[in-house]
């Protein structure tokens, strides 16, 4: 997951797009870099549309304390994934990349947002509205609720692009919890047995293709945010 470009390569790109996943439990059929691997990907399907962007390696460690009852799982503090982003933001300041777009693969960096909020030339995607595009191309039939963890979006996305990080059995996986209100202090281990919260079995390769292609076509109106030079 790096990506091939040379200085001669992005000499000029206006926005750089960041991956930011996670190392933490997937469930049975699903590798602990799923996060990172999303975002990677995400991101991957950006910069092959839009020209104007720069691709970033990924970030592969984050805030998954809610995981930590699970053998594998790394996390960071929420301090120090702002510290790391705003210095990476900071960096590409210093190159002449204004404008910088964190591709979020883990829904539990809830603190992103607060760097965005406070930062400039930021943007956080995917966000709710996104999300809910890509999901209604793609057909996906699980809510966003729901398909919390390992479940039928995260795991069609890896048929579709790497189907050999995807384990025999996500088939008869799915597990509902639809009462997690007390996640944040418990962690996710009180609602799931195996990890997942989701239905994985409803998922297709296809459906990771459709939600991929709704996703970059999202994204145009973020870059329509830095103006028409991006």
């Amino acid at each position: 997951m790096f990506p091939s470009d040379t200085t001669a390569d992005v000499r000029g790109k206006s926005v750089a797009v960041l991956p930011v996943g996670s190392t933490e439990q997937h469930g049975p059929h699903l590798p602990l870099a799923t996060d990172a691997v999303i975002a990677w990907t995400v991101a991957s399907e950006i910069a092959a549309r839009y020209p104007q962007v720069r691709l970033l390696p990924p970030i592969q460690f984050s805030c998954s304390q809610e995981h930590a009852d699970w053998p594998g799982t790394v996390s960071i503090s929420a301090r120090t994934l702002i510290s790391v982003v705003t210095d990476i933001a900071d960096s590409l300041r210093r190159n002449g990349v204004t404008n910088v777009v964190l591709v979020n693969g883990h829904g539990g960096n809830y603190v992103l947002s607060n760097v965005v909020q406070e930062g400039e030339g930021l943007a956080l995607f995917p966000g709710r509205d996104d999300w809910a595009f890509a999901r209604e191309k793609a057909g996906i039939e699980t809510s966003a609720y729901s398909d919390m963890h390992a479940g039928e979006l995260e795991t069609s996305i890896l048929l579709h692009a790497h189907p050999d990080l995807v384990r025999p059995g996500y088939e008869s996986s799915d597990h509902l919890a639809e009462d997690r209100r007390h996640m944040l202090t418990l962690g996710l281990a009180p609602y799931t047995s195996s990890g997942v919260i989701g239905r994985p079995s409803l998922a297709s390769a296809r459906k990771g293709e459709l939600l991929l292609a709704g996703l970059a076509e999202s994204f145009r109106h973020h870059l329509d945010l830095f103006g028409p030079a991006a």
